[in-house]
């Protein structure tokens, strides 16, 4: 008996350290598909861009086939996207924003510049690179 205690108490032991690990792991993993995810937006924006002289919102870029769908999901990989236009559709910002603490820890956005940065809102960006390019 005392020796299924002693091997509870190590299992016990080695999921405490190694579960924290594998949340980072996986935070790290959806940080990355959402930078990469936000470069296919903003591509996305430059050809629909090209074609009709105006930016166009999440649905008009899956709707003419330069996104797929997964875009306009509540959740793909742990982030939700929004495009915001303004200025007669010539101006637009893009946003990659985090669902849950435990499967991301920034927030992303980007705009015509096409420059992706990390957000500018405290504790969602990595300290003292609020705004900053992420790469």
């Amino acid at each position: 008996m005392l020796e299924l205690l002693i091997v509870v108490a190590i299992i016990l032991i080695i999921a405490t350290t190694a579960i924290p690990s594998l949340l980072r792991s996986r935070q790290s993993a959806n940080e990355s598909s959402a930078v990469a995810n936000m470069r296919n937006l903003n591509t996305a924006e430059v050809s629909y861009s090209s074609i009709n002289n105006t930016y166009g919102s999440l649905n008009q870029l899956i709707a003419n086939g330069l996104l797929d769908d997964r875009y306009s999901s509540p959740n793909f990989n742990g982030y939700r996207f929004t495009v915001a236009l303004s200025g007669n559709s010539r101006d637009y910002t893009a946003y990659a924003n985090g669902l849950y603490a435990n499967t991301s820890r920034y927030d992303f956005y980007s705009g015509p510049g096409f420059v992706i940065r990390y957000t500018t809102l405290v504790g969602r960006a990595p300290a003292g690179m609020n705004g900053d390019p992420v790469q």
